[in-house]
């Protein structure tokens, strides 16, 4: 063999590697990902924020929420704790939502809210105090 046919295989072998790891961290992150997106905390959020009137005012009514859905969810038997933030995509714009939630009896219930309005200002999006927002799941 040609030292060129070896050096042809070696970078080939590591190439081959590194997108298998690219592949598999993707994959991770995408897991992970659409976990968030699709979590009991993640869906009573979106709830919350699709039915608040202040939030309506200001963006419209909610067509849709951004892909990437980041936060902490922290649960321990039926009591927990989560953070979300979530794009939401309003009629007339978009703005970055943050949804502050615990978990009482197996229910979420929404601690505070607010958005990043256009100026950078903090908006409260604010309710009844532990507004609980029931988790509709369609069977599988």
């Amino acid at each position: 063999m040609t030292n060129k046919k070896i050096i042809i295989i070696i970078v080939s072998i590591v190439v081959g590697v590194g997108l298998l790891v690219l592949l598999f961290i993707g994959g991770v992150v995408g897991v992970a990902l659409y976990s968030m997106s699709n979590s009991d905390a993640a869906i009573a959020a979106k709830d919350f924020l699709r039915q608040n009137e202040r939030l309506k005012q200001d963006v419209g009514e909610v067509k849709d929420f951004g892909f990437f859905v980041t936060g902490n969810v922290s649960v321990e038997n039926n009591s927990g704790t989560a953070t979300i933030n979530i794009k939401v995509i309003g009629e007339r714009k978009e703005v970055n939502a943050t949804v502050d939630l615990t978990r009482r009896n197996g229910q979420w219930r929404v601690v505070t809210a607010s958005y990043t309005n256009d100026a950078g200002e903090t908006v409260e999006l604010t309710g009844p105090p532990q507004t609980s927002i029931p988790i509709q799941r369609l069977a599988a």
